[in-house]
């Protein structure tokens, strides 16, 4: 930078430390320093990389509006429900809430989390009244002597609250994604793409840093004594800091030209091949951000080679790889949980007959399961994945 070698040129000889350890000359040389990674804390990462960075907040408001926008069904062994108390609870899980907005914040924490919790408002009996999304940030589990979950404690504003997990029907439905090495948290998409997302801020900000210096990379002012000085004076150094702060920084600042006298010359520094390479490098942290998320990244509008002939290819293969089976995970312990309170077998799962991206696919199903002559209705029904037939030999 200008003002570093300014500073350098103007300390007077000899102001250096010297090393006194015996190893010094081996191991100077020339460094950036050791690569500082953001905090991989839940609060941290959310703020880095969800909050704070645009591919990342993209990824997880795609996946998690996508996955809560798909219709619901509920059966059991026999049949498939149009009205059930779980469906009503689902449908207005609380009083400010809907079931897209549940599960929207549900899936949103198992993103950026790992780990997504929901609490069940219960009476005494029956489906509970209320179902309401806990932020994992603020959850912790409680392992009893076997190593197995005894409760989770929930802390906001200085207060704990315990929820018990003991009974025959937990109050708490924790959600968590696959971690292979943490018996009790999940490991969240955000773990695995934190350092593209470090790069992808860290470039943003050199880029802003560029246009606020008038888009044009930075240079050096060289002073040259008229009887062979070579070093500025304290004042002449301050001044010169001075002016330039004040009357050459910044976008406003933009294109005026700089009065140089007794001596100062500006040597301009061109870009140079480090510099031309940023927006690459930012392209490839986006790419491997959308990766670790599993959505194309054309989705998300970023350049580069297109993995899929087209948008609809990758648009289908989002749902096929990526929300469907979130969806369909999280909906089956959302369900397996509340049927343990209705005190029924049942299942809760999307219905792919009523996604869009799904069609092409579930119309060419359909016509191959029911050209197949050899198959009984039952079966058909069962790979369609439907309910058996509710009387037997109603065709």
């Amino acid at each position: 930078m200008v003002f570093d070698f300014l500073r350098q040129r103007a300390e007077p000889e000899g102001a250096h430390e010297v090393k006194a350890s015996a190893t010094g000359p081996v191991v100077a040389h020339v460094s950036a320093g050791r690569v500082a990674w953001s905090p991989r804390d839940t609060v941290s990462l959310t703020r880095q990389a969800f909050t704070g960075n645009p591919v990342g907040f993209r990824a997880v408001k795609l996946i998690a509006e996508a996955a809560a926008a798909l219709p619901l069904v509920l059966q059991d062994a026999e049949r498939r429900y149009a009205d059930h108390p779980v469906l009503r609870l689902i449908a207005a899980p609380n009083p400010g809430q809907g079931r897209a907005e549940l599960f929207e914040a549900l899936f949103g924490q198992l993103l950026l989390s790992g780990d997504g919790y929901v609490e069940a408002v219960a009476g005494e009996t029956g489906v509970p009244f209320e179902l309401h999304v806990l932020r994992s940030d603020r959850m912790r589990l409680v392992p009893g002597a076997d190593g197995w979950p005894v409760a989770y404690e929930y802390a906001v504003g200085g207060r704990k609250h315990r929820f018990d997990v003991t009974g025959a029907v937990p109050g708490i439905c924790h959600v968590k994604a696959f971690h292979p090495q943490d018996d009790h948290y999940g490991l969240s998409p955000l773990q695995a793409a934190a350092q593209a997302v470090d790069v992808h801020n860290s470039a943003s900000r050199w880029s802003k840093g560029l246009l606020d210096n008038a888009a044009r990379p930075s240079g050096a002012i060289v002073w040259r004594g008229v009887e062979g000085q070579g070093h500025l004076s304290a004042e002449q150094y301050d001044r010169l800091v001075a002016e330039m702060e004040s009357h050459h920084q910044g976008a406003r600042n933009a294109g005026r030209p700089m009065l140089l006298e007794g001596g100062l010359d500006w040597k301009p520094m061109g870009f140079s091949p480090s510099d031309m390479e940023f927006q690459k490098t930012k392209e490839a942290a986006a790419r491997e951000i959308a990766v670790a998320f599993g959505v194309p990244p054309m989705l998300l509008g970023i350049p580069g080679e297109a993995t899929f002939a087209n948008y609809a290819e990758a648009h289908r293969a989002f749902y096929r790889l990526t929300v469907l089976p979130l969806a369909t995970k999280v909906a089956a312990q959302v369900g397996r949980w509340l049927s343990a309170f209705a005190g029924e077998a049942l299942e809760l799962k999307p219905d792919l007959d009523q996604v869009p991206a799904l069609a092409a696919e579930r119309d060419a199903q359909w016509a191959r399961v029911a050209g197949a002559e050899f198959l009984s209705a039952a079966e058909k029904r069962q790979m369609l994945g439907l309910p058996a037939l509710e009387e037997p030999g109603d065709e």
